[in-house]
């Protein structure tokens, strides 16, 4: 059977050259092309070497469309516009496109749902295993805690990160609010400061905290009367997130086109 051709975007970074690796030491799976911005430092390097591995042959360019055509997939853990615009190039394609983007807006959510139509997209907050079977497990008891539980979400990440709250503690949220049978938007609080009242029955509350160069922390908490049921992930190597990517990609090829999650390539789906 033929390796899987993949494209890494946003090569140059930490995720980017992680990802480089993984896919060095996967079977089934081979590097085709890098790509990082017009103007990057890093433009005509290996790929491999600019990961810290031996010469993979695989020159870093700032060309996706030249890139995507020989490819069978993309894993893409860039910004949400560079996200759009590689969606909307893996769709003419007809490649599968790994999204572990984070912080899209829902005008962007959307155009993403648009590319899915052409492609197979798989997109996640988180794409561990450890993330997502605690999200499976989130929802498993959200559905048999009733309101009398409160549910307050806590990340902490490190200091370079962008969004909060994170892409992960959001998918924790959706999963607690589909467990309540509730939107996620009806009932979430995202930031408290000053006098805010009583806490809202049925409310979702979170919290973010960053510094130093912790990787990812989450813990999801059911709080009731006299008794406190906790749940907790702790990555320690960004290596998880590469590995599942990878994992994902491998599972998307030959679906059919539309949009997936982990819980999908994990079999985790209610």
């Amino acid at each position: 059977m033929t390796d899987m051709g993949l494209v890494v975007v946003g090569a140059a970074g930490r995720m980017g050259r992680t990802l480089i690796r993984v896919i060095a030491e996967t079977p089934g799976a081979r590097l085709v092309g890098a790509i990082e911005h017009e103007g990057s430092p890093v433009l005509g390097q290996d790929a491999g070497v600019l990961a810290g591995l031996p010469a993979l042959g695989v020159p870093v360019t700032d060309d996706p469309l030249t890139a995507f055509a020989k490819a069978q997939g993309v894993l893409d853990f860039t910004i949400p516009a560079a996200t759009i615009g590689f969606a909307e190039i893996a769709a003419q394609a007809r490649i599968v496109h790994i999204i572990g983007t984070t912080g899209l807006s829902v005008d962007e959510e959307a155009r993403i749902d648009a590319a899915a139509r052409h492609a197979v997209i798989v997109k996640s907050g988180n794409m561990s295993l450890g993330v997502n079977l605690l999200a499976a497990l989130v929802r498993q008891a959200a559905r048999a805690l009733d309101a009398d539980f409160d549910i307050e979400i806590a990340e902490m990440h490190h200091k370079h990160k962008i969004d909060a709250p994170s892409g992960t503690a959001l998918l924790l949220g959706e999963a607690a609010a589909e467990g309540r049978g509730v939107a996620l938007a009806d009932v979430a609080i995202r930031s408290r400061d000053g006098h805010t009242g009583a806490r809202p029955r049925g409310a979702i509350g979170f919290a973010a905290l960053r510094g130093g160069s912790v990787v990812g922390e989450h813990s999801v908490l059911f709080a009731g009367e006299g008794e406190t049921i906790g749940f907790s992930h702790h990555a320690a190597d960004r290596s998880i997130f590469a590995r599942g990517a990878v994992k994902a990609a491998l599972w998307a090829l030959g679906k059919k086109p539309g949009r997936y999650s982990m819980a999908d390539v994990l079999g985790l789906s209610d």
